[in-house]
């Protein structure tokens, strides 16, 4: 069989570990991960792991933070107005929200603290600025 390459659209099964070790991600228990490779979908220290495997092939990859998903950056950080929340919502630590933006599009925030007067939110993506290691299996390439 040929290894995969670029283009070629896989199925691999995976686990994501931090550097302590604990898990924060997995497909097992569930279905296989499909993707296309090169096509930007998953962080590109993963697509890179996929490169070269065979079907049946298992390897791991550490990826830096530059490869996943970036820097934490302090400027995603924002307080608003409790007042300025939409009606209805009562923002609790934890939770997420698609908030729309002045460009058109929408950005995914996490609520960090909540006083009577303000939210904390976080736009960074929680794998922001972390090291991350995933344990890749190639199950099939499907084209």
């Amino acid at each position: 069989m040929a290894p995969a390459k670029d283009g070629d659209t896989v199925k691999v099964n995976y686990t994501g570990k931090l550097e302590d070790g604990s898990v924060f991600d997995r497909s097992q228990g569930g279905e296989p991960l499909e993707f296309k490779i090169g096509d930007g979908t998953v962080i590109p220290g993963f697509e890179n792991g996929a490169l070269g495997l065979e079907s049946g092939q298992s390897k791991t990859v550490s990826i830096p933070w530059a490869q996943g998903y970036g820097p934490w950056r302090e400027e995603l950080l924002a307080k608003v107005p409790i007042a300025d929340m939409p009606e209805g919502i009562e923002p609790k630590v934890g939770q997420r929200y698609h908030i729309p933006m002045h460009t058109g599009g929408k950005a995914i925030v996490t609520i960090t603290e909540v006083t009577e007067t303000e939210v904390s939110m976080d736009g960074n993506h929680p794998l922001a600025g972390k090291d991350l290691t995933f344990d890749i299996e190639l199950v099939e390439i499907v084209s």
